[in-house]
């Protein structure tokens, strides 16, 4: 008989402690620990995955030139640095219904021999959702949660790509908790893992994210995959926003533009063309550019200053950090004399976009300056600089191309720390 041992687990990080604890020691999080029974079984294990351990020489070691599995979808294949690596771990996360299933649908459809495995659905539910985007599609759908047959039905029929709909959903015999809790999602991604390593098979775990917009679970789960993908968007918004936060393989600011249709997630060739579409030209509204990995984006940004009835002012970004805004308002206060002290400032970034690196510094201060003067920044004007705190424009990387992407969509009047020095320079030139 295996041995029992009941331990005390925290759900949001992992620590365990023999005795029960208010707080977490690791964490500091409050009432987060939840008896678990751990229990040593005889899970199934790959033939042939043990094997003694040698020290070898890198140079001995012959290179295999693994070809990456290409999908239909461009935008995809880029996020992860030019298709998807065979032995791969790749975590997929985002907010309840934002097309997680929906856009690994898709890539199961377009590669041959794929497999599905779903903890969630049924196989009539998956059926309707491929009937959806590709009616009368092949796919091998395989309805289990626990982990031990998973891998056994895996090792036997060898499919090309796996998807795992959720990793919360699984569990494993070796141990007693429900499925779900840190115990048995750790163990179950480790178990994975293995099998990916040992069979060289790529497999996407679909993970559920907290309240607080992070992948639900233990902390090393991040760890023990390759590749961490979050889905972002607005649920009142059609644009999904793929992002990367962890990549072995390639970069790590890429992102791929999707529009939700009825026929599932259709990439968005043009990002540029799309968020600027809809442009006003009017007070508040200033033209960006940003890199994404290798890719520049024009993006508008559109501020809104307004008489405040708060003993405190207001500064809230939509798509920008607030902590950035606030620097960059004092900024303005600061070394241009903007009376903003009794102004609520709101910033939003058009197409729920969000953006991270400080090239877009400038477009946010005219933004703000051309709505609080109630002035329109010149037509087909783009603002590409980081403001320092002395009110001097810093340069950015790849100057050349941001303002080759603004001169293919038409954008004559491109203002850059090369020949702009300062934001109030920017300003005489930008503002009628």
């Amino acid at each position: 008989m295996p041995r029992l041992t009941s331990v005390y687990v925290c759900q949001q990080c992992g620590y365990k402690s023999p005795t029960y604890l208010g707080k977490c020691p690791q964490c500091d999080s409050w009432n987060s620990m939840v008896e678990e029974v751990e229990e040593k079984g005889t899970g199934y294990r790959v033939q042939g995955t043990v094997e003694k351990a040698e020290i070898v020489d890198l140079s001995k070691i012959q290179n295999i030139d693994y070809k990456r599995l290409g999908t239909d979808l461009e935008e995809f294949d880029r996020v992860l640095g030019g298709g998807i690596v065979p032995g791969s771990l790749i975590l997929v996360s985002g907010d309840p219904g934002i097309g997680k299933s929906t856009l690994l649908t898709q890539i199961a459809l377009t590669i041959p021999k794929a497999l599905y495995v779903a903890g969630e659905e049924s196989a009539q539910q998956i059926k309707l959702r491929v009937d959806r985007i590709k009616p009368n599609a092949h796919l091998a759908v395989l309805n289990e949660v626990d982990v031990d047959v998973i891998l056994r039905q895996i090792d036997t029929f060898r499919p090309t790509l796996v998807i795992i709909d959720s990793i919360q959903s699984l569990e494993t015999e070796d141990l007693e908790s429900v499925a779900g809790s840190v115990g048995q999602v750790r163990e179950c991604a480790h178990k994975l893992q293995r099998l990916v390593k040992h069979l060289h098979i790529p497999i996407f775990l679909v993970g559920h994210v907290t309240k607080e917009g992070t992948v639900a679970g233990p902390k090393t789960l991040e760890h023990v995959v390759d590749v961490v993908l979050s889905l972002e968007g607005e649920p009142a918004n059609l644009f999904r926003i793929l992002r990367s936060t962890k990549n072995r393989f390639g970069p790590t600011d890429e992102v791929g533009v999707f529009e939700m249709e009825d026929k599932g997630m259709m990439e968005v060739k043009n990002p540029s063309k799309l968020f600027l579409e809809q442009k006003v030209n009017a007070p508040g509204s200033a033209v960006v550019s940003i890199l994404t990995g290798l890719r520049p984006l024009l993006v508008e940004i559109q501020a809104l200053v307004t008489k405040t009835s708060l003993p405190s002012p207001r500064r809230t970004g939509s798509g920008v950090d607030n902590n950035r805004l606030q620097l960059l308002v004092a900024v303005l206060q600061k070394r241009l004399g903007l009376p903003l002290y009794d102004q609520d400032v709101f910033v939003n970034v058009t197409g729920g976009l969000r953006i991270f690196e400080p090239a877009a510094d400038l477009g946010i201060c005219l933004a703000i300056i051309s709505s609080f003067k109630d002035k329109t920044i010149r037509e087909k004007c783009v603002l590409v600089g980081e403001v320092g705190l002395l009110g001097e424009l810093r340069s950015v990387r790849q100057i050349d191309k941001r303002i080759t992407e603004a001169k293919k969509l038409g954008y004559t009047n491109i203002i850059t720390p090369s020949n702009v020095k300062t934001i109030a320079q920017a300003v005489k030139l930008t503002l009628f």
